[in-house]
């Protein structure tokens, strides 16, 4: 089995190399990964701009690149581009959880989801934290979910979102299959003044967990559970409007 590994984490990040580790007894590893932090630049793809590939070292025996791209551009470079296509992405192991409306914006969760609009079987794994980050649960189980997706392949267009506790292996109370919580940030913009007077602008803000609820991904993850949820490209509301009807007669159209 041919599996190509990628993050947004850069391509030095603990996460990517004890991913890559952990899955070189599954099958021959590839990874190809941004040479710098790519966190929160979601989907986005290089149109205007050469994209190079770097062979680098990451210390663990395995073929490695590094680009100048974003992790859905590592994607295409990995599949569609000289390397050949794999049979597999995976994309992890992020630090920092992907909850909620997060995957909307997670390089990490795009780069799965780039996969999967190529047909390739994707996970997307993360620690839920930033600092002090516990790899050991993870790392053990990204070949498990991978062979279980093997096994049960999913619906096309669909791909794994695998968030993990930050707690140690005995600490975790079991695993869950969930949906999308909802966890809203709320954004604030600081204006600041670089040496010459010339404003500059932070974005910050903290998560505001709105549907928490039991079976959302946030709370099992609260309870030390690994969320399993399953995430696919069509954004397509089932919802009715009642406004279609009016804007057809204002067009004439009804």
């Amino acid at each position: 089995m041919r599996i190509l590994v990628t993050n947004d984490d850069g391509i030095m990040s603990p996460g990517l190399v004890a991913l890559a580790a952990a899955l070189r007894d599954t099958g021959e590893v590839t990874v190809v990964a941004p040479e710098a932090q790519q966190s929160a630049v979601g989907h986005g793809i290089t149109l205007h701009k050469p994209l190079r590939l770097r062979q680098t070292d990451i210390g663990i025996g395995v073929t490695a690149y590094a680009s100048n791209g974003t992790p859905a551009d590592c994607v295409i470079l990995g599949s569609l581009g000289e390397l050949g296509r794999p049979d597999v992405v995976v994309s992890g192991i992020n630090a920092g959880a992907n909850l909620g409306e997060e995957v909307l914006y997670s390089g990490t969760v795009s780069a799965a989801l780039e996969a999967a609009l190529h047909d390739i079987p994707a996970i997307a794994i993360s620690v839920c934290a930033y600092e002090d980050v516990h790899l050991d649960v993870a790392r053990r189980v990204a070949p498990l979910v991978l062979d279980a997706l093997v096994r049960s392949p999913l619906a096309p267009g669909t791909v794994l979102n695998v968030n993990v506790p930050n707690v140690a292996a005995d600490e975790i109370r079991g695993i869950a299959l969930t949906r999308l919580g909802r966890r809203r940030y709320q954004d604030v913009v600081i204006k600041r003044s670089d040496p010459h007077g010339r404003p500059y602008y932070w974005f910050s803000g903290s998560p505001q967990e709105t549907d928490s609820v039991p079976g959302t991904d946030i709370h099992a993850v609260r309870h030390n559970r690994i969320s399993v949820t399953l995430v696919h490209f069509d954004l397509t509301s089932d919802g009715h409007w009642d406004g279609l009807g009016n804007l057809q007669t204002e067009l004439g159209l009804s």
